[in-house]
């Protein structure tokens, strides 16, 4: 559906809003140290320096709060955020290939801040989402009692629960036994 960087940008997008304390339900902050921030780096490496300190973290879980901003709107409520983005990191796209990885685009230099990096990277791939007329697929998890935040890469585009807290499985459960109770009254 979307190129490889573009849904690389989007993953760790999504997976950084879902670090979010108000996310679970429980307020946990899973983003709250420099361990946390490593075992994000590695599932979602990103190129460029890495000071791996608590500035960087900071500037990381700062960036969070903007980028659940282009879950809570529209296609056209995203690109004034998006745009914001792309000024304030001073995009400069170009392309690049390296480590393996086919032509893809850089926005950033690569001595810039992680977080603006990731935050411009994440606009770039807004930018390919909203091009594209696919925006119906930015989506907040359906559960009753979850905020966590997904892009839909289902064919059909009808998945309606996130993949961090079990959801679809436990509001289908939860269904059953609602029809179950009502056949046994």
């Amino acid at each position: 559906m979307f190129i490889h960087d573009t849904e690389n940008a989007l993953r760790a997008a999504t997976a950084l809003v879902n670090s979010l304390p108000e996310i679970d339900g429980e307020g946990v902050d899973r983003l709250a140290n420099l361990d946390d921030m490593t075992e994000f780096l590695q599932e979602y490496p990103y190129t460029g320096a890495i000071r791996r300190d608590d500035v960087e973290l900071d500037q990381l879980r700062s960036a969070r709060s903007q980028l659940r901003q282009l879950w809570t709107g529209d296609r056209v409520a995203a690109v004034p955020i998006v745009n914001a983005m792309l000024r304030d990191g001073r995009a400069l796209p170009q392309l690049v290939i390296h480590d393996g990885y086919d032509w893809h685009i850089h926005a950033t230099d690569d001595a810039a801040p992680l977080a603006t990096r990731i935050t411009v990277e994440v606009a770039m791939a807004f930018v390919d989402v909203i091009r594209s007329d696919e925006f119906d697929r930015v989506r907040v998890c359906s559960a009753d009692d979850c905020e966590a935040v997904y892009i839909d890469y289902s064919k059909n585009g009808s998945k309606r629960y996130c993949d961090t807290g079990n959801c679809g499985n436990r509001m289908n459960v939860n269904a059953y036994r609602r029809r179950k109770a009502e056949e046994s009254a």
